[in-house]
């Protein structure tokens, strides 16, 4: 089973904006053809999974993950957005799927036991936060993350705006974190409204990487698209 190398998260580019691609946004109907596609470009692969209560869409599946992690090295992240009641199953069911960063939102009452669970199956954990959600419950959780996504847009829909918030809270969230983990590497990243015009703003603000929909799958020229996003400085 193909898999990132050892150390992959510490040995993620600095300096630059990562790529990370929401597979929520690929041709389904050619997944494997939309994987090596964008396999030279990709520092990670997004993988939205929705249970129609927490967030209204039903998204991905771990049958479909495994698949993925068949045909990709590239490092496979879960954002999971399910209820309380079945979070620690979706951890362990996407953990053998082949998953190594798995996002959990912080509103989940069950998040400290589900951030233990993930470390306990030896892959990375990360937190999400909705958009109106205040940026001090992550606080607590912060010295078990290696990630914090923090949504620009309502949870689970696509083609919103970005909020006017946005750019504000990762700069907020980019300062709580060197606060309370100095010299350890999070990783805080923009979800939701990623969109030409709003991408230069976000990184601008302290999003070290944005996950990318149709601005990445939708682009005429990949490559070029790519390296548009690798000239935004981001630390």
């Amino acid at each position: 089973m193909p898999r990132p190398s050892p150390g992959w998260f510490d040995n993620l580019p600095s300096g630059r904006c990562l790529a990370e691609f929401s597979m929520w946004s690929a041709d389904l109907c050619n997944l494997g053809g939309d994987l090596a596609r964008i396999a030279p470009h990709a520092d990670l692969l997004h993988i939205d999974v929705a249970d129609g209560v927490f967030a209204p869409a039903m998204l991905f599946f771990p049958d479909l993950v495994a698949a993925m992690r068949q045909r990709s090295a590239v490092p496979i992240h879960v954002h999971l957005m399910v209820d309380d009641a079945i979070l620690l199953s979706q951890v362990e069911q996407f953990a053998e799927a082949g998953a190594d960063l798995i996002s959990i939102h912080a509103e989940n009452r069950n998040a400290p036991e589900a951030l233990a669970l993930i470390s306990a199956r030896g892959l990375l954990a990360g937190a999400v936060l909705r958009v109106e959600s205040p940026l001090d419950i992550a606080r607590p959780l912060l010295p078990q993350l290696s990630m914090v996504t923090l949504l620009g847009t309502a949870i689970g829909v696509k083609g919103q705006g970005l909020s006017d918030s946005a750019p504000g809270r990762i700069a907020a969230m980019r300062q709580m974190v060197a606060e309370t983990a100095p010299g350890a590497r999070r990783i805080v990243a923009a979800d939701g409204g990623i969109r030409e015009n709003t991408v230069p703003l976000l990184v601008k603000s302290g999003a070290q990487t944005v996950v990318m929909g149709s601005l990445a799958f939708g682009a005429s020229d990949l490559g070029q698209r790519i390296a548009w996003l690798h000239g935004l400085a981001a630390d």
